[in-house]
């Protein structure tokens, strides 16, 4: 059925593609009848209805909300959101106020999104300004580079003339010896599975079909996270070079961002771009006079984490439900309209072309194979020199956070480094870790995206618990049996210890991480475990009052 959607859907293509028509009807004031677009698609109404219930954006109680409060961790554990949803309230009423996850200000938190705009740190105190739609001045989050060589954080692409500039002079260059120069850097995907960026390229651009995509995943919203934020933002002909390039190198012709739609700055200064390049004959059609045509648009995502995951990410293109598909096939060789696709996140794209305007050789000599170059370190509100920086991986992280970030405001135990999906690390064992992605998946943890948030000494690891199950049932995309009742399962346990009707039983749970990580279809509800494990393990004293052993 699947495959039928894709081949149905890949006949509207990427311009007007099926999921943006479904999320404009849904979202406009004058919605036309669903009915109409599936039979003018020949598509079943079930799966336009299937789609539109799926994301959190497109749900009617969602509509029904004025503003929305950031629920990630990282703004949890600074205690900030409960006063910001009491101000909300009283201004819009007890029912005009609902959630979001995470909108990439943790370096600030009290993050609420309001009319298509995210505000934090002190615009609450201008919420009449802003509830009367006057502009206010916003913070800006710190930014620097401590790199040996910066690929990231560099001004050597930062005009259209610079991005002409380079393009010509790759528009000379064999696609064979792109890829030699991405292989010999050792680049990884930034993303935090790690597989390298050179070997996925080459892989599809020697895969079979009449037509390629290339995909930038940038609905990654890990919390702690605003890395992403900063590339679109503030390098974004980076990543967009980065796609092209992509293009080229495997014969696509076509290229789509998909951005969540919780970074509203972000969308508007890629959408700037792509309208400045197209005008000077950078993107679309005989780019520059030669045969090589690129276009490139923009998707926005509609509240689903799971989009996070490549092929889940797809689905949501072809206007499907964003379940996660079996692999193989991978998407290099059947992905976006069953075509061949890469995907690659947002700074893998813009180290890609950091990498080849610095030369491989610079990337390679830091860190090492299978962790080398740069990595963009994400430091929490916690930290006394919050922000987003760009460091040497190898970087010890004690220096990352004593040095660099200034040390802590206030006494933390904890921190969970890559997201919710990332381990869960001591503040004992940091002195024991490096920026390597190899080493903290060695010692159980994960590195990932490289986003810190930082737990307190006083914060509960029993409400960690119960508020990383709850994301994991939120957020599953429910095609697996592990994953969808697992995740309910595990946040049923902590609620009855959160309300102290019953105890959790301590090898039931064990059992059920172990189901959840060994039968989960994707890294969403198949990597919470790992958290969760390293809670147990370096601070089950704290919570045994709440456990019983035996089932």
């Amino acid at each position: 059925m699947s495959k039928n959607i894709s081949n149905l859907s890949g006949r509207i293509g990427l311009k007007d593609n099926l999921f943006k028509q479904i999320s404009e009807n849904t979202l406009s004031e004058t919605p036309q009848d669903i009915n109409e677009i599936a039979k003018k698609h020949n598509l079943g109404v079930s799966t336009l209805h299937g789609a539109e219930s799926f994301y959190e954006f497109l749900r009617p109680s969602h509509r029904e909300k004025k503003a929305f409060v950031c629920n990630g961790s990282a703004c949890m554990c600074a205690g900030t959101q409960d006063k910001l949803k009491e101000t909300l309230k009283e201004k819009l009423g007890d029912d005009k106020v609902g959630e979001m996850f995470c909108l990439g200000h943790c370096y600030e938190n009290n993050a609420f999104h309001y009319d298509g705009e995210n505000y934090a740190g002190k615009d609450i105190e201008k919420i009449d300004q802003i509830l009367n739609g006057e502009d206010i001045k916003q913070d800006k989050f710190f930014s620097k580079s401590y790199a040996t060589t910066s690929f990231l954080m560099d001004d050597k692409l930062l005009s259209t003339d610079q991005f002409k500039e380079q393009l010509n002079k790759f528009l000379k260059v064999d696609k064979k010896e792109i890829i030699k120069s991405l292989l010999d850097s050792n680049l990884t995907g930034r993303g935090g599975a790690g597989f390298p960026t050179g070997m996925k390229w080459d892989f599809c651009s020697k895969a079979k079909g009449d037509k390629k995509y290339v995909i930038c995943n940038a609905d990654e919203g890990d919390s702690g996270a605003f890395s992403d934020r900063y590339l679109l933002e503030d390098q974004p002909l980076k990543v967009i070079f980065g796609m092209v390039l992509c293009g080229l190198v495997i014969g696509g012709d076509e290229g789509v961002l998909y951005i969540r739609g919780e970074y509203p700055k972000s969308i508007e200064a890629i959408n700037g771009c792509i309208n400045e390049l197209k005008k000077l004959n950078l993107l679309g059609e005989n780019i520059l006079g030669t045969d090589f045509s690129f276009d490139l648009g923009i998707c926005i995502g509609q509240g689903a984490y799971i989009c996070g995951e490549e092929t889940a990410l797809i689905a949501s293109i072809e206007g499907r439900r964003a379940e996660v598909d079996v692999r193989p096939p991978f998407p290099v060789t059947e992905g976006l309209y069953k075509k061949p696709t890469v995907v690659n996140n947002v700074e893998t794209l813009a180290a890609a072309t950091g990498i080849l305007i610095n030369g491989p050789e610079k990337f390679s000599a830091i860190g090492n194979k299978k962790s080398a170059g740069t990595k963009l370190v994400c430091l929490d509100s916690f930290f006394n020199n919050p922000g987003v920086y760009e460091i040497d991986m190898g970087t010890s992280m004690k220096k990352i956070f004593n040095e660099i970030g200034g040390g802590y405001k206030e006494p933390v135990k904890a921190f969970q480094v890559g997201g919710p999906l990332g381990g869960v690390v001591p503040l004992s064992e940091i002195d024991n870790l490096n920026l390597d992605f190899q080493e903290f998946t060695a010692k159980g943890f994960m590195l990932g995206h490289a986003s810190v948030v930082s737990i307190p000494k006083d914060f509960s690891m029993s409400e960690y618990i119960h508020h990383l199950f709850e994301f994991s049932a939120e957020e599953s995309c429910g095609k697996c049996f592990p994953g969808r009742l697992g995740s309910y399962r595990g946040k049923e346990m902590f609620d009855q210890a959160k309300k102290k009707t019953a105890k959790i039983p301590l090898k039931l749970l064990e059992e059920l991480l172990v189901t959840m990580q060994k039968g989960c279809l994707c890294a969403l509800c198949g990597a919470i475990p790992t958290p969760i494990q390293n809670i147990l393990k370096y601070f089950g004293d704290e919570m045994k009052n709440d456990m019983v052993k035996d089932n």
